[in-house]
This record gives structure tokens, C-alpha cells and sequence, in this order.
């Protein structure tokens, strides 16, 4: 479990394709503080620790997360959004996030609106259920509000801490990112679809 809270943007150093997939390498002060068989959020997508050390971290990414999410089309010199695992006795400033990606979703355009930026993203009818105005997203990882929802994209505002401290001042539009939706709207979803259907 995350809060969507970054905590260090690290740089991919390497990504080899090996017998699990894809061996991801990513360079991050955070080297020193993690083990084998931790979690690590990369881009928002819920990763095992192989090994650390030297100031690196190595993840498998096995195929089924390369399809779904924007990990498989990652390349060296990327800036990845990363967030340890939240402790039980920590504050959740963000909200709660699985690092289980619903979707990909499509930045379409980029304002500045004084120190403030606007995002606005593209998403698929199937993400449509979970989205609603001032509900929690997470974008690459990054907990965020939708401030404004039309048919098919959402804006979201990005203050200058969260812009200057993640990587999302480093997209351009027609770049893909991961979307996770509020868990608890998942699940109220998911409970009247049941319900629905037996009636």
C-alpha cells in the first residue's frame, strides 16, 4: 500500500529483457534504504526489490504489467516517480493507493496558470465508472484531485512542490501514463453492479 506521496525521482539506468520478463535497473538515493522483497512504486505500479545497493535498484517487470502499464515501453534516462511501501504508523497525506494500474491514459494538454500547472488526460470508457469530480487519481503514482471531468478526460492542477519534486513536469502531450482510481470508489462500483445483476 502507497499514499501516492513521491518520496525521490530516480533515472532508469538499464532495462534488459531476461526469463521473467524485463529486468528493470533504476538509479535512486533510495538504494541504501530498501532489501530484497520490498515493495517499491514505480510510476505508480507496485514493483518487488531483487536487489539494491551501489545506488541502484533492480525490479522484474513481468509481461502481463509491461502490457497493461507504461512499463513496457520505458527507456534509459526515463525519470520514474518512486515511493516506498507506506508504513501502518505514518500519516496518509495522499490517499490510498494499491499500485495496481487500472488503465493508461493519454496527457492531451499542458497550461500554466500562474505558479500552477494544468494536466489534462485522455482515458478509456472502461475507467469511466471510477472517475468522478474531486475524487483521488493517481498519475504515474502521483496522488492527484480531478478538478473538472468531461466525456473521456479529466484535468487535474499540479501545484510547483509537486511539479518540481515528481516527473510529471516532464511530460508532453500524447505521452501515456498510468492511472490508478480510488479504491473505495472501485469498490462501490463493483457492489452495485452485483447488485444489478440480481435483481
Amino acid at each position: 500500500m502507497f499514499t501516492g506521496l513521491i518520496e525521490s525521482v530516480g533515472v532508469v539506468s538499464d532495462v534488459t529483457p531476461d526469463a521473467a520478463g524485463v529486468r528493470l535497473r533504476v538509479s535512486t538515493l533510495l538504494a541504501s534504504e530498501l532489501q530484497p522483497g520490498e515493495s517499491l512504486a514505480v510510476n505508480g505500479v507496485c514493483l518487488t526489490v531483487v536487489s539494491a545497493g551501489d545506488g541502484t535498484v533492480q525490479a522484474d517487470i513481468g509481461p502481463e504489467t509491461a502490457r497493461v502499464t507504461t512499463l513496457g515501453s520505458l527507456r534509459s534516462g526515463q525519470p520514474l516517480n518512486l515511493e516506498r511501501a507506506m508504513r501502518a504508523d505514518s500519516r496518509v497525506g495522499g490517499h490510498f493507493v494499491q499500485g495496481h494500474v487500472d488503465g493508461t491514459g493519454t496527457v492531451k494538454a499542458m497550461r500554466e496558470d500562474g505558479d500552477a500547472h494544468w494536466l489534462t488526460v485522455g482515458f478509456g470508457e472502461a475507467l469511466a465508472a471510477y472517475v468522478i469530480p474531486k475524487g483521488s487519481i493517481a498519475i504515474d503514482g502521483v496522488s492527484l484531485t480531478i478538478a473538472a471531468l468531461r466525456d473521456g478526460e479529466f484535468d487535474v492542477m499540479i501545484i510547483p512542490f509537486t511539479w518540481d519534486h515528481t516527473n510529471l513536469h516532464a511530460l508532453a502531450p500524447r505521452d501515456r501514463v498510468n492511472l490508478e482510481c480510488d479504491m473505495v470508489g472501485k469498490y462501490v462500483a463493483r457492489a452495485a453492479q452485483i447488485a444489478l445483476a440480481a435483481r
